[in-house]
């Protein structure tokens, strides 16, 4: 009975998403005077359907995606048909392929400005943020499980070619005071990083083994114009999901639901800090403690140069969820939840847009089977941390789609703003064709990420079953680092 209402309440919170996304784009264009033909949560055939007023509202069969049907916008003729006219402001007809709807008729629909064709265009990654905010407002209320990054101010990393590096700041120091105000979480340290003087900031510092002393470092502008202290993370734990076949990690004995403690006789502060510590070891016989229960083990490990990634690896993909402590409950405000949700799918597109990261992001990246097993395993965890991470994906949603790339609404502004700079529409043999090529780019992606997903994160259970044997605690596999 619970896996059917997990099933219903991950089905709801993700066609939400969709919902809010597509009934943005509506409402503007109707807002607009527009023409709305079809309004479709999931692609395909429609499962149901019903007319009210002068669109046809339907279920697609296929619950991924979901369309509005505005013959007045430019097109995706590959996914959605032609069979539309739009008169231009001239009075004379000029073809545009449009949705075609199961009761199309060839029309002459006025030409729409530009501009009212951006804002259309917009409104649906606004009716995700919208979206976000009222489910970051319930977490803030309510709370939800809490992170280390929000228990306490601890340094987790800090990359050796940082100015924080060259000033001596170490993982395991505790920063108490951001321009002389007391901070007592990560949270606080990024918020009033973002709100302090241009330029740089003085944090106090207490050394895990030392007096406290003050630091005075420079800030940068991050991807979304903000704030930030480079090179410095905080807290999390190193819970083992998976172990690589064949790698030092399995070799050494380590397991799902391990939790990796120390490693070469320092204490490990966060998975980054250990992918540091494994790259300082170079392949030598490095000595790893890790917790397995009420236990703590020790084994030697040895890690492997990684050619396509670059570094050394020991072979461990983490459990992102298992860090949060379900006593302690988080309130962040929306503000920062919206900022921390657009801060990491920034930081995502940035790594897969930089050469020497972008392998390690496209091993990251999930597609839909992904999607919902988090949204699954975050269920079965939190109702509040899956109302969270919706609110995630919305943000993600939002921003993706902003993207300037064809099929997506990024591509309906660049189309138009060409058109309000040019004084004429693109040729719209080119919008097809493109169009059309990043339909099929799209398609591919979709079914490659399902593919790559399913052999991930639903062959080995299977096979599992299939051979009798014990069942690891389930476990998210998305990491962008593996040490």
């Amino acid at each position: 009975m619970m896996a059917v209402l997990y099933i219903l309440a991950m089905l709801l919170l993700f066609s939400a998403s969709i919902f809010v996304h597509e009934l943005g784009h509506f409402i503007a264009a109707r807002a607009l005077g527009m023409v709305a033909d079809v309004f479709s949560i999931g692609m395909g055939k429609a499962i149901w359907k019903r007319k009210l007023g002068a669109t046809q509202w339907q279920i697609g069969w296929l619950p991924f995606g979901g369309f509005v049907a505005l013959p007045q916008m430019d097109p995706n003729s590959f996914l959605e048909g032609t069979g539309n006219r739009v008169q231009d402001s001239g009075g004379s007809a000029n073809p545009n392929p449009e949705p075609r709807t199961p009761n199309s008729e060839s029309r002459n629909l006025p030409r729409v400005p530009p501009w009212k064709k951006i804002v259309v265009s917009i409104a649906g990654a606004a009716g995700n943020v919208a979206f976000a905010f009222l489910l970051a407002t319930v977490v803030w209320l309510v709370g939800k499980p809490s992170s280390l990054q929000e228990q306490n101010g601890v340094v987790g990393y800090v990359a050796t070619n940082s100015p924080a590096f060259a000033l001596g700041l170490a993982a395991g120091d505790e920063i108490v005071a951001v321009d002389g105000q007391s901070v007592g979480n990560w949270t606080q340290i990024l918020e009033k990083t973002a709100l302090g003087a241009a330029g740089h900031i003085v944090l106090r510092i207490r050394p895990a083994d030392g007096a406290e002393r003050e630091l005075a470092l420079p800030t940068e502008k991050g991807a979304m114009g903000m704030r930030l202290l480079p090179g410095i993370e905080g807290m999390d734990p190193c819970l083992v999901a998976s172990v690589y076949p064949n790698s030092g990690a399995a070799a050494a004995g380590l397991r799902s639901g391990d939790r990796v403690v120390r490693f070469d006789g320092q204490p490990v502060y966060s998975r980054a800090h250990l992918s540091q510590l494994v790259e300082a070891a170079a392949g030598r016989p490095t000595r790893l403690e890790f917790r397995r229960g009420a236990e703590t083990l020790a084994a030697t490990v040895e890690s492997r140069y990684d050619e396509g990634l670059r570094r050394h690896l020991i072979g461990i993909q983490f459990n992102t969820i298992g860090d949060l402590d379900f006593d302690v409950l988080s309130h962040p405000t929306p503000w920062a939840q919206l900022r921390g949700h657009a801060a990491a799918i920034f930081s995502f597109l940035r790594a897969l847009a930089t050469p020497a990261t972008s392998g390690a992001a496209a091993e990251a990246v999930g597609g839909p089977v992904l999607i919902l097993m988090m949204l699954w395993l975050m269920l079965k965890s939190s109702f509040m941390l899956a109302v969270w991470f919706t609110g995630f994906l919305n943000v993600n949603l939002a921003i993706i789609n902003l993207l300037p790339l064809p099929v997506l609404d990024g591509g309906h502004v660049l189309m138009n703003l060409w058109e309000m700079v040019f004084r004429r529409p693109a040729p719209p043999r080119l919008v097809n064709a493109l169009a059309n090529v990043f339909a099929v780019l799209f398609i591919g992606l979709f079914l490659l990420l399902t593919f790559r997903d399913s052999v991930r994160h639903l062959v080995p259970p299977v096979k599992q079953w299939l051979a009798g044997e014990e069942r690891t605690p389930d476990a998210p596999t998305v990491f962008e680092q593996r040490p």
